[in-house]
């Protein structure tokens, strides 16, 4: 697998709603993960039948491991005053795999272009700020073989080092020894084999393989 170097977009763990009440106009928002534009397209789609008695159902979404794939739509509003406000947004959160919906119920008093703009950016940045972000990240695999009697001693050193050292825990199996998979950024491989090699007193090596993989690392 080619994977990129540099930083990359982050994206959401899980989907978030959240609702707004301006100038009697309601606005209930969804921002949701997701993994590619067919995905996002189905959470648009079943906004607008959930929700099929509002007057606009407005998205935005970006896709794409660097986020190179944008679309908008205002649904009725005036033209530039829902969609793209809305995708500027996930813009500046630096975000990617994430779709946001936003439905608005009409409460009789206009709010002009201005006041539209505030409110569809509004109504997703706030929905953002209640969710929570995962970091992606660029990771080699190491690979972590002890003995069996060791391995509850092995299991809680991996977990409490992944924890401080943005990495993640891989698949564990139990064969001759138990295989430990660790998932970590390149600088930090250093510092585990040296962790594995004081619990071990150097008997167990912690093995990069030079595989990479983009990972979501919670934040």
């Amino acid at each position: 697998m080619s994977v990129p170097s540099g930083l990359l977009p982050a994206t959401i763990a899980a989907a978030v709603e959240h609702e707004l009440v301006i100038r009697k106009s309601r606005f209930l928002t969804v921002v949701a993960p997701v993994a590619s534009t067919e995905d996002a397209d189905a959470v648009i789609a079943a906004a607008k039948k959930r929700h099929w008695d509002a007057r606009h159902n407005c998205s935005a979404q970006v896709t794409g491991l660097l986020g190179d794939r944008a679309r908008s739509s205002d649904d009725g509003e005036p033209s530039g005053t829902a969609g793209v406000p809305m995708l500027e947004v996930l813009r500046r959160r630096e975000l990617t795999d994430v779709v946001a919906v936003v439905t608005r119920w009409f409460g009789g008093i206009k709010l002009g272009a201005g006041g539209l703009v505030r409110a569809y950016s509004s109504a997703v940045s706030e929905s953002l700020d209640l969710a929570t972000l995962v970091d992606r990240r660029v990771l080699q695999q190491v690979q972590v073989a002890a003995p069996h009697a060791d391995a509850g001693r092995f299991d809680n050193l991996l977990r409490d080092w992944v924890g401080r050292n943005s990495a993640v825990l891989g698949e564990t199996s139990y064969a001759d020894a138990a295989q430990f998979e660790v998932w970590a950024p390149a600088e930090t491989i250093g510092g585990l084999q040296a962790e594995v090699a004081a619990l071990s007193g150097g008997a167990v090596p912690a093995v990069g393989t030079g595989v990479e993989r983009v990972i979501d690392v919670p934040r």
